[in-house]
């Protein structure tokens, strides 16, 4: 971390358990996210019920490249916070929540990434058990089957028809899909 972490009390006395406690869970989500660049904390116990004990509350702002995350367990009616160790897990479990999505956010696998369209030629085709072949710009092969056409066109289809198609590697080889016929073959 760049910034040396920092901890503060507020209307309680400031406690080295507890400090340490944080500590760890500072820790912790530096090695969850090692380019974290500083992190505050604030520890309250703003007021005292009537019938039960303090609600502690924890204020966590982090700065990461790009982004300040701040992160609020406001003291409620959540009697588990009576516990100032269940408020900073509590509290330490959402900031590495809102670590994780803006990881999500800023790194480049938002999204499956699709094959792109290629165009070859049937070079062979076995039309009675529905399956064929394609020839590649590189001159490899890839096996398609009637399944996989766009379009109803499978009894157009004849060895040199173009065609266009995706191709994904599978466990028997590379396979065509999304194979839309283009033009006829010239007879």
């Amino acid at each position: 971390m760049q910034i040396e972490p920092s901890i503060s009390f507020q209307n309680l006395a400031r406690s080295d358990a507890i400090e340490q406690a944080i500590m760890e869970r500072i820790d912790e989500l530096e090695q969850f996210h090692p380019r974290l660049i500083g992190c505050r904390v604030v520890v309250d116990a703003p007021h005292r019920g009537k019938h039960r004990g303090r609600i502690y509350e924890v204020r966590i702002d982090l700065s990461v490249p790009g982004k300040d995350i701040a992160v609020t367990r406001e003291a409620g009616t959540d009697h588990a916070h009576e516990d100032i160790y269940v408020a900073i897990r509590d509290s330490f479990d959402a900031a590495r929540r809102q670590l994780e999505d803006q990881i999500r956010k800023t790194s480049g696998h938002r999204s499956k990434r699709h094959p792109e369209s290629q165009h070859g030629k049937i070079v062979r085709i076995f039309d009675q058990d529905g399956y064929g072949f394609i020839e590649t710009a590189d001159g490899h092969e890839v096996y398609f089957d009637r399944d996989s056409m766009t379009k109803p066109s499978w009894p157009k289809v004849q060895v040199g028809s173009q065609v266009r198609f995706k191709e994904l590697d599978g466990d028997k080889g590379p396979y065509g899909i999304q194979v839309t016929l283009l033009s006829a073959a010239n007879n």
